[in-house]
């Protein structure tokens, strides 16, 4: 692909001249929880991460949502059907839609009957960090953790009582507006926020899909998210935070109809965090998180609902040891779900979990062992080891093994006429090593990986009785190469990154659907007094939408429907009107590049947006 010989160009031209300027950086170590679950810093950690603030995240743009913002990120890959709002993919590491969890606020969010998350109903404006593990992690956080975790934090409170805002309008009629208050005083923090963004967007399809209507199909989404924390005393901690969004959107299905779903999400934990001992503190954690969905169409223009319902206990402890750190935890996690017309049902799952991280010189260890007792298919044991070595000041070696697993979703389990009640769960087994490199606020990173999958779940139509069945049939191997740095160059912040991916399943030699060979995205911003502005590229190289395998003989596959690699440009700019008004703006895919992410799916041409911004400094 054209697009990935100046981007490794690129990468490697700045890096080979990184300068000083950033070493202050160095000085205020990124932290990061979700590695192992407990606080570390970013460049000690021995799983491959990416670390999100909230100042990238305004630089996005309000006309950006979060899978768009993810997709930029080494390692991710998203398809949608149909641009913003649209039902959207998250592939991570070459793995499928459901082989990543989404945490908010340590919260599991997503559908139990799709195995997927409702990403597209996330707003930017919600989020104050989003962290990315890449890997396997159920030996953290449990089944489906076969290819990595996110987890997003919402806005918090600190410092003087403020109130900030935005407000912005751009092209196919998008419009955001946000405000919110937050701040600390004597123990007690605190952050409030409302928003609401509009699409009219383009038709959802292409005339080339079945069910095409030349309509444009709207989006709307509604949010409010809130934090609050108190320090009752030194080492002891209550805090509660909840984040609600509702949208609607239309879509395509039936060339006579307006075809709209509603969506709904409803996260809330509150906590406790002790200090029982001067090494050892204790965090108990409830909370539950709501997914639902109602469709309304043709042939059910009454609506049909979709509901999964995930209630969540976690008890952990985390002890200083003389030789590292200790974390044992348990956790409770309870299913439940409604597929009106279809199926209601539940499931609970038990987990006793360790883990031990340990620095030793120029070594660093990190141990965990995790079993889950699922009430419908039994018990999972897995596990993770990782080793860091540090080669030389600033080169760093890094290589782990890990097991996962993914659970079989309900509609593969029990929907009615498909889903098939003796599934298994899917099997992961992951390999890497990695190299990481810092120079005077530069980072580079150097990943390779082969994780192998057994046990998958593929569906097939039986050609005797005519009937789909998921079943446990294939195996795949994804194996690739990640290369990502940062770095400063004569004044410019500079970005860059490209994946090398072998996806494939293993039994007939396919390329898994939608997920292409090689990636990668290059950034570059500087900002002089009032002004920054930047440029961004990103490229994504040719795949194919689908795989249909032969029901009579399962060695056999045809890759179909093939996307094309496509290249965007955009380019922000902001301007600080006094030290607490800015004024915004984006364009996004300037050279109006018409591209699919899936088959027969519209994505966005040329567009603008631009926004005014109150935030007290």
């Amino acid at each position: 692909m054209t697009f990935i010989r100046p981007t490794l160009a690129a990468l490697a031209v700045a890096l080979a001249f990184p300068a000083p300027g950033h070493a202050a950086d160095a000085e205020q170590p990124t932290l990061i929880v979700t590695a192992s679950r407990q606080a570390q810093r970013a460049d000690e950690a021995l799983a491959d991460v990416t670390v999100i603030e909230r100042d990238q995240i305004e630089q996005a743009g309000a006309s950006f949502g979060l899978t768009e913002l993810l997709a930029r990120q080494p390692g991710i890959q998203m398809a949608s059907n149909g641009g913003p709002g649209k039902t959207a993919s998250i592939f991570m590491r070459g793995g499928n839609g459901n082989h990543t969890i989404l945490l908010v606020d340590g919260m599991r969010v997503g559908s139990a009957t799709s195995g997927t998350a409702s990403w597209q109903d996330i707003p930017l404006a919600q989020i104050e960090r989003i962290e990315i593990v890449r890997g396997p992690a159920s030996a953290l956080y449990g089944a489906d953790a076969m290819s990595g975790v996110i987890q997003i934090f919402t806005r918090k409170g600190s410092g003087e009582p403020r109130v900030d805002a935005f407000a912005g309008a751009g092209s196919y009629g998008a419009r955001e507006l946000s405000a919110g208050v937050s701040g600390s005083s004597e123990g007690l923090s605190y952050a409030l926020r409302g928003g609401y963004t509009e699409t009219a967007g383009r038709s959802a399809k292409q005339p080339k899909a079945t069910g095409y209507n030349p309509d444009d199909d709207l989006y709307r989404n509604t949010s409010l998210s809130g934090r609050l924390g108190y320090r009752v005393a030194d080492g002891h901690e209550l805090g509660a935070s909840f984040l609600a969004t509702e949208g609607r959107s239309y879509y395509d299905g039936e060339a006579s109809f307006n075809n709209y779903n509603n969506s709904a999400q409803r996260i809330w934990s509150v906590h406790s965090r002790n200090r029982l001992a001067s090494m050892w503190t204790s965090t108990l954690r409830f909370g539950q998180s709501v997914d639902s969905y109602e469709g309304f169409m043709l042939s059910k223009p009454a609506g049909s609902t979709i509901r999964t319902t995930q209630d969540q206990f976690v008890w952990q402890h985390d002890v200083r040891l003389p030789l590292g750190s200790l974390m044992a935890a348990y956790e409770n996690l309870h299913q439940k779900v409604l597929s009106q017309g279809a199926f209601d049902g539940g499931r609970s799952v038990n987990s006793a979990l360790l883990g031990w991280t340990a620095g030793l010189g120029d070594h660093t260890l990190q141990l965990n062992a995790r079993h889950d007792d699922n009430s419908q298919y039994g018990g999972k044991t897995t596990g993770y080891a990782g080793y860091g070595y540090q080669i030389l000041p600033g080169l760093r070696f890094t290589g782990s093994i890990g097991s996962a697993f993914r659970a079989p979703t309900f509609n593969e389990l029990y929907y009615p006429g498909f889903g098939n009640p003796d599934l298994r769960p899917e099997n992961a087994y992951n390999k890497e090593v990695g190299l990481q490199w810092e120079r005077g606020g530069s980072f580079v990173s150097l990943t390779a990986f082969r994780n192998r999958i057994s046990d998958m779940i593929v569906t097939f139509r039986n050609p005797v009785t005519g009937r789909s069945l998921p079943s446990n049939v294939r195996e795949a191997q994804i194996q690739g190469l990640s290369l990502a740095g940062t770095t400063r160059l004569a004044g410019f912040d500079v970005e860059a990154g490209v994946d090398f991916l072998d996806a494939k399943d293993r039994d007939s030699g396919a390329s898994l659907p939608r997920r292409a060979r090689q990636s990668g995205h290059f950034r570059i911003s500087r900002s002089i007094e009032r002004f920054t502005a930047g440029v961004e590229l990103q490229g994504v190289g040719g795949r194919y939408d689908a795989v249909s395998y032969n029901t009579r003989n399962l060695a056999l596959a045809t890759e179909r429907d093939r996307l094309g690699g496509y290249g965007l440009v955009n380019a922000f700019v902001k301007y600080a009107v006094t030290r607490d008004w800015s004024l915004e703006g984006r364009a996004n895919n300037l050279l109006d590049k018409q591209y699919e992410t899936a088959w027969g799916y519209n994505t966005p041409g040329a567009n603008v947006f631009f926004g005014v911004r109150y935030a007290p400094r």
